[in-house]
């Protein structure tokens, strides 16, 4: 299985009975790390993700918590890694972050959106691109922190960084 061939399987999203729970279970009956990341207890594809973090797998809220991780399971197992020693991690600075920092497509994508809720298929149509490239950047801009999902699967520009002062 794949999942054997990592230290650790992060889950992002996951129905109740999906193929990503069950690569989960492998990775845990293998010995590797499960993260999962929550998501809005009314999206139903993030159901998954708590019913693993219920059992167990750890809570994932930015790429430094995998990193944190893995690193102490590597001191552990006593392999060198410099890319995940902790002393070596920097924090990402995100005060200046602007919309000139994002590819073109994100840019498309966060214009198409607006600032009104919109679902995955008006995105879509918007912008013509396909549904798994609209969705992996909608997961990607989530995680940034500018946008936020909705329940009925719609998706808003995040108001409390623009209130804040962050720049798109």
């Amino acid at each position: 299985m794949i999942s054997g061939l990592s230290l650790g399987t992060l889950v992002v999203e996951a129905a109740t009975r999906s193929g990503s729970l069950i690569t989960a279970g492998l990775a845990a009956e293998q010995g590797r790390e499960v993260f999962a990341i929550p998501g809005s207890i009314h999206n139903p594809l993030a159901r998954g993700c708590h019913q693993l973090i219920r059992q167990g797998a750890k809570l994932v809220e930015t790429s430094a918590d995998i990193i944190s991780e893995l690193a102490q399971l590597t001191a552990l197992l006593g392999v060198e890694s410099a890319a995940l020693a902790p002393s070596k991690m920097q924090p990402f600075d995100y005060s200046g972050f602007s919309s000139s920092m994002l590819d073109k497509d994100h840019e498309i994508l966060l214009d198409a959106l607006g600032f009104d809720p919109a679902g995955v298929d008006v995105l879509i149509g918007r912008t013509g691109f396909k549904a798994e490239v609209v969705a992996s950047m909608l997961l990607i801009l989530e995680l940034e922190g500018r946008i936020e999902s909705r329940p009925g699967g719609l998706y808003v520009r995040n108001r409390t960084r623009v209130r804040s002062g962050a720049r798109f």
